[in-house]
């Protein structure tokens, strides 16, 4: 199966939010580990923190995991003030449908962000909603196994 990502780019911090808000998107929804955060890290970085806030001030703002560490999840929810969805299950989409129900935000309206293809993207085909696919916030201290992994993923996209 390939996939087709709609943006595929290097760093978060490349999305042309301009080009987004000029077509319509009104909801950003990001993957939490090593996309908005060192992955399992509780921690967001203060030029990450910035830039949500600049995202904020034109877009509704979300995170959609898979985590189910408890600790971890209480961790994150007592730093974020945007709305948070835990054990999400992407790629399926139940859960994420529920959750953008609950915020009146229309699946058309919405891009979905993420460092993994066959979680992030594929979930977000399934919505029908628009996909951006970064590369890992932390790729370049990641261990080369898990940097092979990703390579891996990513001959499952279609350029």
């Amino acid at each position: 199966m390939f996939l087709k990502p709609d943006y595929n780019l290097k760093r978060i911090y490349d999305i042309n939010l301009e080009e987004l808000r000029n077509s319509g998107i009104k909801a950003l929804l990001f993957d939490l580990d090593s996309t908005i955060m060192a992955s399992k890290s509780g921690v967001y970085s203060e030029e990450m923190l910035n830039w949500l806030n600049k995202v904020r001030k034109d877009f509704f703002i979300a995170v959609v995991s898979n985590n189910k560490n408890e600790k971890y999840i209480e961790k994150v929810k007592k730093i974020s003030d945007f709305p948070l969805l835990f054990k999400a299950a992407k790629p399926d989409t139940k859960h994420v449908k529920e959750f953008l129900n609950t915020y009146n935000i229309n699946i058309s309206d919405c891009v979905l962000v993420g460092d993994r293809p066959l979680t992030d993207v594929l979930c977000g085909k399934r919505l029908g909603c628009k996909t951006i696919l970064v590369d890992s916030i932390t790729a370049d201290t990641e261990t080369k196994l898990v940097r092979f992994v990703r390579k891996l993923e990513r001959l499952s996209i279609r350029h």
